[in-house]
């Protein structure tokens, strides 16, 4: 079995999403913290892949590794033997943003600002954080903060100038836990309703009660929900390959990334929709059919 996802009248996966644009904060456009508390749980993939969506859909769109020393968002974009400069070496004067920024050059206005491999969290602190947001919010629609993992330094830094907080989790008690705690610093501190994406969802084990379900989720989380990206291997071969799975628009785990974005510009679409899919049915999605 396999999770199919229902679309509204707004996106279909054989036609370009419309150019819409979600109404920005008065000064720029919105930046997107997202953010878990725990590693491991797909921060990163769902940066690039919801940042391509938003591009594809006409959006300019910049997409920020800021885990100072870990850096791995420029890798899953498959954008790495194009980085020169990075968002330490703008803080600190050696380039400027225009020379550290990578464009993708497979899709629309989408642009990386890559982490440093050679610093660690130090190296730059939350206002400085904030300016280089402020300067990226003027010249995108849409910035994408790929937080690191922990609630120390790099995810201060990462909330800094955050417009909005998306956490993403899996459906694990571990990673609930986290979130949950994320989401009692943000309100505690700054007064953030974050929204949520529910990452790798196996409808086939929540059925056979090896899975916690999604109102369960919600009803520990108690935010929004902004989508369910079901578990996929494309999605890991994807990443593999430095080719954001979100490009592939035929692929049926590419409608709940596009999905996303379109929620995120403002759109009404519903939310995933699971229900059996015939073998044969497999067979053509696989193969793109």
């Amino acid at each position: 079995m396999q999770p199919s996802e229902t679309l509204s009248g707004n996106f279909s996966p054989d036609a370009h999403p419309p150019a819409a644009r979600r109404e920005s904060d008065a000064d720029g456009g919105l930046v997107l913290t997202l953010t878990s508390g725990k590693g491991g749980v797909g921060k990163t993939t769902t940066t690039a892949n919801v940042g391509t969506a938003l591009a594809i859909a006409g959006q300019r769109v910049i997409v920020v590794d800021a885990d100072i020393g870990l850096r791995n968002l420029d890798i899953v974009m498959g954008l790495e033997s194009r980085v020169v400069y990075n968002l330490v070496d703008v803080i600190e004067g050696r380039c400027s943003l225009h020379e550290a920024l990578v464009r993708d050059k497979r899709v629309g206005e989408m642009y990386l600002l890559p982490s440093s491999q050679t610093r660690d969290k130090t190296a730059i602190a939350p206002d400085q954080m904030m300016t280089l947001c402020d300067e990226l919010r003027s010249i995108a629609d849409f910035v994408l903060v790929d937080s690191p993992a922990g609630i120390e330094l790099g995810f201060q830094n990462a909330i800094a100038a955050a417009s909005e907080v998306i956490i993403v989790t899996t459906p694990e008690v571990s990673a609930l836990r986290d979130a949950d705690k994320v989401i009692y610093l943000l309100e505690r501190d700054m007064n953030i309703q974050a929204r949520l994406i529910i990452n790798r969802y196996n409808p086939r084990l929540v059925r056979r009660k090896e899975m916690i379900t999604r109102n369960s989720i919600l009803d520990i989380l108690s935010i929004d929900l902004l989508g369910i990206v079901p578990e996929d291997d494309q999605i890991i071969v994807s990443a593999n390959k430095g080719w954001p799975v979100a490009l592939e628009r035929k692929k049926y785990v590419s409608r709940a990334y596009h999905n996303i974005a379109q929620r995120l510009l403002g759109y009404n679409v519903p939310l995933i929709h699971f229900q059996e899919i015939s073998w044969p049915e497999r067979l053509r999605r696989l193969i793109g059919l």
